[in-house]
């Protein structure tokens, strides 16, 4: 009787192998076989030497998931593996999705590091305080329905980590997404940028909300807006959380 398979969604952090969390790197070792979008499977190749990996490019993600219970049903451990969380922006939700013409394969999520909390902890700490996280990115969700979501943290105050916030067909999207949250935010709101979390070429700065409005960014970004409360102290980005000191 052949041994039933599994698909493992595991979330490798924003990528460096040392922000993968223990329980993740137990999982691709014990795998059979990785899987993920080509440029992911490059940030963990050297680590799990040995090992079959099958890569799927961008916009292929439902093929990527297919692929991966077809293994499964062979009797082999998969990995599925996400950037960042797996249930952020990641490949969980699909899987327990097309999971469902797979009933005999068991399914499982191993959390990571998304992009928020490792960007947060290079910047200092601006998340200390409720914070909502937002995608720039309109090809699964509709401009007005992005507008709609800033403004509503903006005008609730919420510190706001951007994902996705330009590439080269949406250069200005960060710009429109700045002219929104002035809507009801200060010019001078401390904002942040981190460009290549925990990979070689890492950068970190700091500018206001009026200034961010002007920055070139990329899809290697992530970008905090601070909430009222949030300073600049010694050179970090601080949102208080309110205690009395």
């Amino acid at each position: 009787m052949s041994r039933q398979g599994s698909v493992t969604v595991v979330g490798i952090g924003p990528g460096a192998y040392e922000d993968m969390t223990i329980r993740a790197t137990r999982v691709l070792a014990g795998s059979d076989v990785i899987v993920g979008y080509t440029g992911y499977v490059d940030l963990v190749r050297a680590y799990f030497p040995g090992k079959e990996f099958l890569t799927t490019p961008m916009k292929r993600e439902v093929d990527r998931c297919v692929m991966a219970f077809e293994e499964a049903e062979k009797g082999r451990k998969v990995a599925m593996i996400c950037s960042g969380d797996a249930g952020v922006y990641g490949m969980a939700g699909l899987i327990c999705q097309v999971g469902q013409d797979y009933p005999e394969v068991s399914v499982s999520v191993v959390p990571g590091v998304t992009a928020a909390i490792g960007g947060a902890a290079v910047l200092g700490a601006p998340l200390t305080h409720d914070f909502a996280v937002i995608s720039l990115s309109d090809l699964l969700t509709p401009w007005e329905k992005i507008e709609a979501r800033l403004l509503a943290a903006a005008q609730a105050d919420f510190c706001i980590a951007l994902y996705n916030p330009a590439s080269k067909k949406r250069r200005d999207y960060l710009q429109r997404a700045c002219e929104l949250l002035l809507t009801y935010r200060s010019p001078e709101t401390v904002c942040g940028t981190v460009t290549n979390i925990g990979r070689t070429g890492e950068t970190a700065k700091i500018y206001t909300l009026a200034e961010l409005a002007e920055v070139q960014v990329d899809m290697f970004t992530t970008v905090f807006v601070g909430n009222s409360q949030t300073q600049v102290l010694d050179g970090r980005m601080v949102t208080p959380r309110g205690y009395k000191i």
